[in-house]
C-alpha cells in the first residue's frame, strides 16, 4: 500500500535512509521539515505495517514544476516493482497538482536507477560535476507529466543573476543573448546594464531596475524594444515610504521618459494577456515580463522574468533567481512552466498593480 508519510513514520524513513545511503542522508530533523513545513509531499510504501521504501517530492511554489528529491527502498524488499509503483504514485500527485515536468538528479555510477528511470519514459538532459558528497556526478532527468504538451519554444541561454537587484539586467540579457549569439552575458554587463536602468531607490536596499531604464538599456544596444505599462503614473513609486526616495524616484523616471519619447520607442499604456504575449512571440519578440515573486517565492519583492514558450496550458520562462535556500539549483529556473491563469494573476507587483512587459526584437527590426 503506498499512502502519505505521517511524522509518526520519521523514524523508520531515518532508519530506511541509513541502510540506503551511505553520503547524502536526509536527517531526522530533515525529514520532519518535509513533512511539517516544506512545500513537498513524502509517499510511503507499507508491506505488513513495516515501511519498506519511500519517495519525496518537492515542489516550486508558483510554477508547474516537481522534484523528485529522494527514493529509497530496502534491500531485501528491491526487485518486486516497488520503486517503479513510487515514481507512478509520485507522477500521478504531481499530476494532481497541475505540475507540467517531473524532474531529478541520478548518480552516474547507479545503473539500476538509470535504466528504470529511462524504462518509465524520463529523458536525460543535462549534467552536474562533483554533485554529491563524495564527489559523485549526477545526470539530470525529466519526464512531461502531460502527453498533449508540445510547447513552442525559443533557445534562450540562461543566465543567473548574481546579485539580489540584478534580476532586470540579467532577464533582457537572455533575451538579448537569444536575438544575438555574439552579445557576452558577463558580470560587468549585467552591473553596466544595472547601472543604466536603476531607479536608485526602489526598495530599503539596492535600487532595483524599473520598466523606462530595462527599455532605455535595451535599445542603447541596438536591439528594437516595445514598453507596455497599465498605468501611465511613474511605477514603482509606492514601493518605499520616504518622501525623499520617492522624489529621487520621479526625477530619475521623468528623465528616463523623455529619453524614451526622444529615441521614438514604443511605449503603450494597457494590459497584455497571454494571448497578446504569445502573438509578440510568435512575431519574432522575447517578451520580459514584470511579476511579484510572492506566489513563487513567498517574499514580496518585485521581480523580472523571461519568457521562453508557450504551449495551451502553460507559459515558460528564465528565472534568474536560483533559489538555493530551498534545495534548487538553476536548472530548476530554466524555463519554468507556470499555468496561464497563475503567471497572469503574479505578472502584477505592488499595491498599485503595477503590470509591466517589455517586448524585445532582433536589431533594427520589429
Amino acid at each position: 500500500m503506498i499512502r502519505p508519510a505521517q511524522t509518526s513514520d520519521i523514524p523508520a524513513l531515518v532508519k530506511l535512509e541509513r541502510e540506503s545511503f551511505q553520503t547524502d542522508r536526509l536527517s531526522l530533523r530533515q525529514f520532519r521539515y518535509m513533512l511539517t513545513k516544506a512545500h513537498a509531499q513524502t509517499l510511503v510504501f507499507e508491506q505488513e505495517g513495516q515501511i519498506s521504501g519511500y519517495v519525496l517530492l518537492l515542489f516550486s511554489r508558483g510554477t508547474s514544476m516537481a522534484r523528485l528529491y529522494s527514493i529509497a527502498v530496502q534491500a531485501q524488499a528491491r526487485a518486486q516493482g516497488i520503486a517503479q509503483a513510487l515514481i507512478c504514485e509520485a507522477q500521478h500527485y504531481a499530476r494532481e497538482r497541475d505540475c507540467a515536468y517531473l524532474r531529478l538528479e541520478i548518480r552516474k555510477d547507479n545503473a539500476a536507477s538509470i535504466q528504470l528511470f529511462e524504462k518509465l519514459g524520463f529523458r536525460r538532459f543535462g549534467e552536474y560535476d562533483d554533485y554529491y558528497e563524495d564527489h559523485m556526478d549526477a545526470w539530470r532527468y525529466e519526464k512531461s507529466l502531460a502527453a498533449d504538451l508540445r510547447p513552442e519554444m525559443v533557445k534562450v541561454p540562461y543566465y543567473e543573476q548574481t546579485l539580489d537587484f540584478t534580476c532586470g539586467p540579467s532577464a533582457v540579457m537572455m533575451a538579448m543573448k537569444a536575438l544575438d549569439q555574439g552579445m557576452v552575458m558577463d558580470r560587468k554587463l549585467e552591473l553596466r546594464i544595472w547601472r543604466e536602468a536603476t531607479t536608485i531607490f526602489m526598495t530599503s536596499g539596492h535600487g532595483g531596475c524599473g520598466p523606462y531604464g530595462l527599455a532605455l538599456a535595451v535599445a542603447h544596444r541596438g536591439f528594437a524594444v516595445e514598453l507596455t505599462l497599465n498605468d501611465e503614473r511613474m511605477p514603482l513609486l509606492d514601493s518605499v515610504r520616504s518622501e525623499e526616495k520617492k522624489e529621487v524616484m520621479r526625477l530619475v523616471q521623468e528623465d528616463m521618459l523623455e529619453e524614451i519619447q526622444q529615441l521614438c520607442i514604443p511605449l503603450h499604456y494597457g494590459t497584455l494577456t497571454a494571448t497578446d504575449l504569445r502573438a509578440r512571440f510568435d512575431a519574432g519578440g522575447i517578451p520580459v515580463v514584470l511579476i511579484s515573486s510572492y506566489q513563487i517565492y513567498a517574499e514580496k519583492f518585485p521581480h523580472w522574468v523571461v519568457v521562453t514558450g508557450f504551449d495551451e496550458h502553460f507559459i515558460y520562462v528564465h528565472d534568474p533567481f536560483v533559489d538555493y535556500d530551498n534545495g534548487e539549483t538553476h536548472v530548476d529556473s530554466i524555463n519554468m512552466p507556470i499555468l496561464q491563469r497563475d503567471f497572469e494573476r503574479m505578472a502584477r507587483y505592488g499595491k498599485a498593480g503595477l503590470k509591466a512587459v517589455l517586448i524585445i526584437y532582433p536589431k533594427h527590426a520589429q
